[in-house]
């Protein structure tokens, strides 16, 4: 038979004998109870104690009032979960039936039966364990035991001979932001909190498919593929890739069988703005003997991505190159959704990835100290062209490198790299966060009184994790030969000047060492990969923190149990006194919050931007919360964008016109970071009054230069821009246009901090267009213009010039919108 009729032929066979099967066990009737207890509760998978409690009202929500601390002891306590699930006797006709885990928070014992099957101790691996022989035809128990991780944590920390830092949580294979971190509340969980079901399957399975684009030839890709089989009998084998036949005799047992594919009419994967985030389907069919066992498909972006580490006379470069394009790189970190991870819906992911990009991003780190992420995060960073930064699970600690820590370890990078690394949106991986800044500057061999012998243990046991055993396993079971690894970030930790100059740099001279925002102009590295400041979630977040008794003050115990950070309310007021005024009323103390962590954000972002092409990527701390709480994020729990954010979209336009003001002279920059060019750009700038006169006009400022990449203006002196003018009453409206007359882009540049502004009381009118549009104009400078309500607005904490409107979406219908600005607050 030719390849083509055995084709046709195979495709009928895909209809009429399907072998491999699935069936969830997360539906059946779970039942859950503390071991001291006699009485079984119903309970939800997946899930976790703390939700299955709540739900039968036997602890209050933590995220409510002060109640965190209401439900510390449930960390301490062990529990079972059990239920009985039906077997036909045709399902044990299959050859193989595994029982499946996806994930189990973390030390537990599952008994099938009452049979002892496995005990384990890795929330981030997928247990898969053979169970045919321990079914039956009717009814099976199956029960998982947990054991407290905190307990079991603390017997773990007793086998090394001095004291580790954040003990007992770096001793536990779980998410380490459970333990507590300062923007996040301290909720150890338990429980099945991924799905669990039964696959059953004859002869063979595919369990992995690894596939990487090689190169590109022309509007053809090379793609490399690596294909793992478990084969439990011998014969004739086939695998139909698209329209493509491999076959061999194949003997039994775990088989890697590699091939190269060429796809014609390739479309390229492109991370967003610089084109299309096109994806390519691929199906693969496993055959034994013309019988279909399996099918499978894919969703694959065909795309390259290196990155660029060249010595230069300043130190070393750190780039993305996508596609064979130099890449800047603008973007966030990523914390857990919520403290409870099955909470976390695929509209949730999908919305917020949304948000990144509708606010230009092209790139998210996964935080260590969280999760790896569900299938839907790294799809949705597919489909909207977000890369990934992908830690693998350590943060901020110091981590054992014993043997079954090692083994552990490697088993988890297996899990996760054979799931994720079909990802176009996966760009790197890196061992880990903090851990080497950790050892090298925090002081906890000082701290813990540690013995040379002991420090020398924690880095050899830092070397044997992050060097050896995850790059070897990432070798090991990826098929992307160019997988890119990066052993910790930040590579070099800030307040040494190389952590500037080359690798990745988090800078957090700003908040933790209290420096003003101005700093972030001299403090620029090769990548900025964290940096931040705090503010206040949204208004509606903030009432959501309350259970009863509304009472929006500072002092309230609500509102101070939710923020973490033991000095955030005192630093917070501190920059705000330099730049604003301390408002005595709350809603305007939540306004200036996020208005003082959009400005530091604002100059940072800029200072980065100027400094291309040595800085090639800004990520600043951080999109998301897990609970409602005043944090570094730029959207709240609830997901309603913080001024931050509505700021970080106009700060990450593709091309920008920024300004520096520098030796009594003005500098600007136009960025491009698109792929147009602009020819013979040109700077319009206009000196304005607050109140609206306009005092000079420079429209001459021509360099005749082309914008590809930056352009860099010559500088001119203030004094010829604002003549015998008072710096606080005036500000600079620039405009960058192209040689025909084309807007580019639009800034506006203040010569004062906030507080000195000389505001005139804007009259602002609010014209309703239709239920969900709205038109805002004003008399004079309206600053900061904040459109209350619980809506999503299209644009918001905004600068309106004299004498404009703007056009507003608002996300559903209203019937009133109230404004404050700037003005309301320093009127006084």
């Amino acid at each position: 038979m030719n390849k083509t009729l055995l084709f046709a032929f195979l495709l009928i066979q895909n209809i009429l004998s399907a072998q491999f099967s699935e069936r969830s066990l997360s539906l059946e009737k779970w039942q859950f109870k503390n071991t001291k207890d006699k009485n079984w509760l119903s309970a939800t998978v997946p899930g976790t104690v703390h939700m299955d409690l709540m739900d039968h009202k036997l602890i209050p929500d933590p995220f409510k009032d002060d109640n965190e601390k209401k439900v510390q002891w449930v960390e301490n306590e062990d529990w079972e979960y059990h239920t009985t699930f039906t077997v036909t006797p045709k399902e044990l006709e299959n050859q193989n039936i595994d029982l499946v885990f996806n994930g189990l928070d973390t030390f537990t014992e599952i008994y099938l039966n009452g049979k002892l099957l496995r005990k384990t101790d890795n929330m981030f691996r997928k247990w898969e364990i053979p169970v045919k022989e321990y079914l039956k035809s009717g009814d099976n128990l199956l029960q998982v035991n947990f054991k407290s991780a905190v307990t079991e944590g603390k017997e773990l920390a007793k086998k090394v001979p001095f004291t580790m830092p954040e003990s007992p949580r770096s001793f536990v294979r779980k998410a380490q932001y459970q333990f507590g971190w300062d923007w996040g509340p301290r909720l150890v969980t338990a429980g099945i909190w991924k799905e669990v079901k039964l696959n059953f399957w004859n002869f063979a399975k595919m369990n992995s498919i690894g596939i990487s684009r090689r190169d590109s030839l022309s509007n053809q890709a090379l793609v490399d593929l690596r294909i793992n089989l478990d084969i439990r009998k011998k014969g004739k084998y086939k695998i139909l890739i698209n329209d493509e036949l491999l076959e061999a005799d194949i003997f039994k047992g775990d088989i890697s069988i590699r091939s190269a594919k060429v796809i014609n009419n390739a479309k390229i994967w492109n991370p967003n703005g610089m084109g299309n985030p096109d994806l390519t389907n691929f199906n693969f069919k496993l055959f034994r003997n013309n019988k279909l066992l399996e099918e499978r498909n894919y969703s694959i972006g065909l795309r390259k991505i290196e990155l660029i580490q060249e010595k230069d006379e300043k130190g070393k470069s750190f780039y993305f190159k996508v596609n064979g394009k130099p890449l800047y790189i603008k973007g966030t970190n990523w914390i857990p959704g919520d403290s409870f991870s099955p909470r976390m819906s695929k509209d949730k992911y999908q919305k917020l990835i949304k948000d990144c990009k509708d606010a230009h991003m092209n790139m998210i780190r996964v935080w260590g100290g969280g999760i790896y992420e569900d299938d839907e995060f790294y799809k949705a960073c597919d489909e909207n062209g977000i890369l990934v930064w992908q830690d693998f699970m350590f943060a901020g600690s110091f981590y054992p490198s014993d043997d079954n820590f090692q083994k552990n370890v490697e088993m988890e990078v297996k899990d996760q790299v054979e799931r994720l690394q079909n990802h176009a949106s996966l760009a790197l991986w890196c061992g880990n966060n903090e851990i080497d800044e950790a050892i090298v500057n925090w002081g906890y061999q000082k701290q813990f009184k540690y013995s040379k012998e002991d420090s020398l243990q924690v880095w050899k046991d830092y070397k044997k994790i992050f060097h050896e055993v995850i790059p070897n396993a990432i070798k090991k079971y990826t098929a992307n030969f160019s997988s890119i690894y990066w052993p910790s970030s930040p590579s070099i930790g800030w307040g040494h000047k190389e952590s500037l100059t080359e690798g990745d740099s988090h800078y957090w001279g700003v908040w933790w060492g209290e420096q003003p925002f101005e700093i972030y102009n001299e403090k620029v590295g090769r990548f900025m990969s964290e940096y931040g400041f705090q503010g206040m979630p949204t208004l509606e977040t903030t009432k959501s923190m309350f259970s009863r008794n509304l009472d929006l003050n500072l002092e309230n115990t609500t509102i101070k149990a939710h923020e973490k950070h033991a000095r955030g309310w005192e630093i917070i007021s501190e920059y705000m006194q330099r730049d604003y005024t301390i408002p005595t009323d709350f809603v305007q103390y939540n306004y200036v919050s996020q208005l003082l962590q959009a400005r530091g954000m604002q100059i940072a972002i800029e200072a980065h931007r100027r400094a291309k092409p040595y800085n090639m990527g800004t990520l600043y701390w951080q999109l998301n919360d897990c609970w409602p709480v005043v944090s570094w994020s730029s959207i709240d729990y609830s997901g309603n964008w913080k001024a931050l954010h509505y700021q970080l979209k106009r700060s990450f336009e593709q091309q920008v016109l920024l300004t520096e003001e520098k030796d009594g002279a003005l500098h600007f920059y136009a960025v491009n970071d698109g792929v147009n060019k602009f020819n013979d750009v040109v700077v319009e700038i206009q000196a304005i009054k607050c109140n609206g006169e306009v005092v000079n006009e420079i429209t001459t400022f021509r360099d005749g230069k082309t914008l590809e990449g930056i352009v860099k203006f010559d500088p001119i002196k203030i004094e010829n821009v604002i003549p015998d003018s008072d710096k606080n009453e005036v500000f600079l409206k620039l405009t960058l246009k192209d040689g025909k007359g084309q807007v580019i882009a639009q800034n506006t540049h203040f010569f004062s901090k906030p507080k000195d502004l000389k505001l005139a009381k804007p009259t602002i009118t609010i014209q309703k267009i239709s239920s969900t549009q709205i038109q805002v104009s004003t008399d004079v400078l309206a600053k900061d213009v904040y459109l209350m309500g619980d809506y999503h607005f299209s644009d918001n904490f905004f600068d309106l010039l004299p004498n404009t409107s703007r056009i507003i979406q608002v996300s559903e219908p209203f019937e009133k919108v109230e404004v404050m600005t700037l003005w309301d607050v320093l009127k006084n």
